[in-house]
């Protein structure tokens, strides 16, 4: 942040405040930390000329400064600096203070105020972007999202930015001076942040958010990952992330809940240490760097023993840890947690045939896949008949158990692991439950009550189209991210950690309402889902060698495209509704794959086996699928594969349509169906109060006076 003054008058200082959302762009400003409601301001002295704060106060992914000359007599001010610790009330009943990153005094004395006559004259305020480090050009996106919904295309580069201002230099990370004082031992004021510590090597790092916590969290990544792969391909930053982790691997195998500053006391999360081996994985699906997994393979292993000892008789992982993603009720033989299991086995061994590993475990009646076969098992006996749904746990949360939980985050990993087959009827059934469930902000997570999570409705979005139920995934995009985009308190271009169940931007997590991420990577679900679901572009070996094509248009879109690419090429996929032959209704398929590659396209119920270049097809879709007509059109490069196919596929329903060269026209008629309308949410205040992660500060009440998240949904804003 810099400041061009043309003249001042008695050596002002300004008091600068920040805000990620409009709720909290005040003179107050928002909160980084639980110490206090917001942050103390930053006081800087100006001069003539150019003036800059230091990098340790980058303050990543505010979109509003509130600039004050604190000159007003009725205003207390208590400046802070070596050996003097003076906070004083001001008029908002809150301390303020002087602080500087080496705990200095900014060129004042204790005692100094502004004079009654100061001013400036600003001729100008510019900001340098520093996140993105790995590319000079900010608009080098790899990836891209186009369709017939607007709203849906504002949420895919809303996800893409958000992942980018979430990626930092590692030397500009955590602004938690309380996690960070345990290491460099600061003795900063409470209220004061810093964006100054080293968090990881290299010269970039995916982390959480923009603003806080600025640290690896291995949760996020497995949203984030995926996200960065198909939209800026910073596959540098994400390998940075996974070294920091195993850096601070502990002597058990266990990974770190995250990274510095936590790592040296023995945090720790049965989930996240499994999100960190999921991180592994997808890290080597997208950047294809055997050579990295070579090396962390060994750690790997005695990092996955970890979890694989923790499932015992019950067939369901015990979990020891309280912590996940914040939630309450982390405990016992956890359904979410022994679903995750389920999934990293599977993706261990891909990751085993990847290095040509000849590892037991890793084989057909190994001990990893039989761990999966108990896994499986053991969930089996977490269902609910009466509900159609699988419970938190077997203990007090189990079905018709006293503390009857149904979660939002289990019951979606049940299905995008596929524990639930597609061609399992309990499958859309859950899908189908999870989606009653939704109000008009978005999907409730009941395990966290009065939260609404991006995090676990990330892991939703995937859940539905894992029981087919495409519509359903783009149904809650709309209503839940376009909420995320457009409600009051958002940002219209960034992705919120989370909010309360009746749309107000307060993550129940947190006592103070400001403290909330506005720029989270975990909340960037629709940037993967969209290209990897929707469009159905999935890689099946590094770089994507081997492919498959499933794209589901769903009844919300009338045309979509979109794609991304690794170093191996270009891998899109377009897809229209159009009308042929006699006015009938068709969708016509482009896809687009690296020549040094092969694959499946999935669609309209068949299977066409290819190798990579450009394909296109059309399909009616009023035929039956046995006698569904197809126009198979490749260009050059593909005319030998394509003719070898048609030859191979004449009695399985691939033929050429009687069209010749397929004319196809636009479907003017198409329309888009209405959304249903749903109640806004209610707020449990005692529970809102029980679950706060950390305690307000003694003597404070909450809900807190004054803050416009008291209103109910009755507010005209909501």
């Amino acid at each position: 942040m810099c400041f061009e003054v043309d003249s001042v008058k008695n050596g002002p200082f300004v008091a600068l405040t920040y805000s990620e959302s409009p709720e909290f762009a005040t003179v107050d400003g928002d909160a980084t930390t639980d110490s206090l409601l917001t942050d103390i301001p930053l006081y800087f002295p100006l001069q003539n000329g150019t003036n800059c704060l230091g990098p340790e106060f980058i303050r990543g992914g505010f979109k509003y400064l509130s600039i004050r000359l604190p000159a007003d007599p009725n205003e207390d001010v208590g400046f802070w600096h070596t050996g003097s610790q003076r906070p004083v009330r001001s008029k908002t009943g809150w301390p303020r203070a002087l602080w500087s990153k080496t705990q200095h005094r900014l060129g004042f004395d204790s005692e100094a105020v502004n004079d009654s006559t100061a001013g400036m004259v600003l001729a100008d305020i510019w900001v340098n972007c520093t996140a993105f480090p790995s590319n000079p050009n900010p608009r080098a996106y790899t990836g891209y999202f186009s369709s017939s919904s607007t709203l849906l295309n504002r949420i895919w580069y809303a996800g893409a930015y958000t992942l980018q201002l979430s990626t930092l230099d590692p030397k500009e990370g955590s602004a938690l001076i309380d996690y960070n004082r345990v290491i460099d031992h600061n003795q900063s004021p409470k209220g004061s942040w810093y964006s100054n510590f080293s968090i990881a090597n290299g010269s970039a790092v995916t982390t959480d958010g923009a603003k806080r916590d600025r640290m690896v969290w291995p949760g996020d990544m497995s949203i984030a990952v995926p996200g960065i792969a198909v939209s800026t391909y910073d596959m540098i930053a994400v390998r940075n992330a996974l070294d920091t982790l195993f850096a601070h691997q502990y002597w058990d195998g266990s990974l770190p809940y995250a990274g510095p500053p936590m790592g040296f006391r023995g945090e720790f999360s049965d989930t996240y240490h499994l999100h960190t081996l999921l991180g592994v994985y997808n890290y080597v699906l997208y950047s294809g760097d055997l050579n990295w997994l070579k090396t962390a393979w060994p750690a790997y292993l005695v990092a996955l023993q970890v979890s694989i000892n923790k499932v015992d008789e019950t067939g369901l992982l015990h979990v020891s840890s309280t912590a996940d993603w914040l939630r309450p009720g982390m405990t016992g033989h956890n359904l979410e947690a022994s679903a995750i299991l389920y999934d990293v086995l599977h993706k261990s061994v891909e990751l085993s045939g990847f290095i040509g590993s000849d590892l037991p475990d890793a084989q057909p009646g190994g001990l990893w896949l039989n761990t999966t076969a108990r896994i499986r098992a053991g969930i089996e006996r977490m269902h609910c008949n009466s509900t159609g749904l699988f419970a938190d746990n077997i203990g007090r949360r189990n079905c018709g158990g006293p503390e009857e939980v149904l979660p939002q985050d289990g019951n979606s990993w049940t299905l995008l692991t596929r524990l639930l087959l597609p061609d399992d009827p309990r499958a859309l059934n859950v899908s189908e439950n999870l989606r009653r469930r939704w109000n008009k902000f978005g999907a409730p997570a009941v395990e966290f009550p009065n939260v609404i999570s991006p995090f676990a409705s990330s892991f939703e979005l995937l859940a539905h189209c894992a029981a087919g139920n495409h519509d359903a995934a783009v149904e809650l995009m709309e209503l839940m991210w376009g909420y995320m985009l457009d409600g009051p308190g958002m940002t219209n271009s960034t992705l919120v950690e989370g909010y309360r169940t009746d749309g107000y931007a307060q993550y129940p997590a947190y006592w103070s309402p400001a403290r909330g991420s506005h720029a989270h990577g975990w909340s960037t679900g629709p940037t993967m889902t969209l290209l990897t679901e929707i469009l159905g572009i999935k890689l099946l070996a590094p770089l994507g060698r081997r492919w498959e094509i499933r794209p589901h248009l769903t009844k919300w879109l009338s045309h979509a495209q979109g794609g991304y690419s690794t170093s191996l090429g270009k891998f899109e996929v377009k897809l229209k509704i159009m009308k042929g032959s006699g006015g009938r209704q068709a969708e016509v398929l482009e896809v687009t794959t690296p020549e040094d590659s092969e694959g499946v396209i999935w669609w309209g119920g068949q299977e066409m086996n290819v190798v990579g270049g450009r394909w296109k097809i059309a399909r009616y879709l009023d035929a039956q699928i046995e006698e569904e007509r197809v126009l198979l059109r490749p260009d050059s490069a593909g005319q030998v594969a394509a003719m070898h196919d048609r030859h191979e596929r004449e009695q399985g329903g691939w033929q050429k349509a009687s069209e010749g060269d397929g004319e196809f026209v636009v479907d003017e008629e198409w329309r888009k169906p209405a959304h249903e309308k749903r109640e806004p949410g209610v707020v449990d205040w005692e529970a809102l109060q029980k679950n706060f992660i950390v305690a307000p500060p003694a003597g404070v009440k909450v809900p807190l006076p004054g803050f416009t998240g008291l209103k109910t949904a009755e507010d005209p804003r909501i």
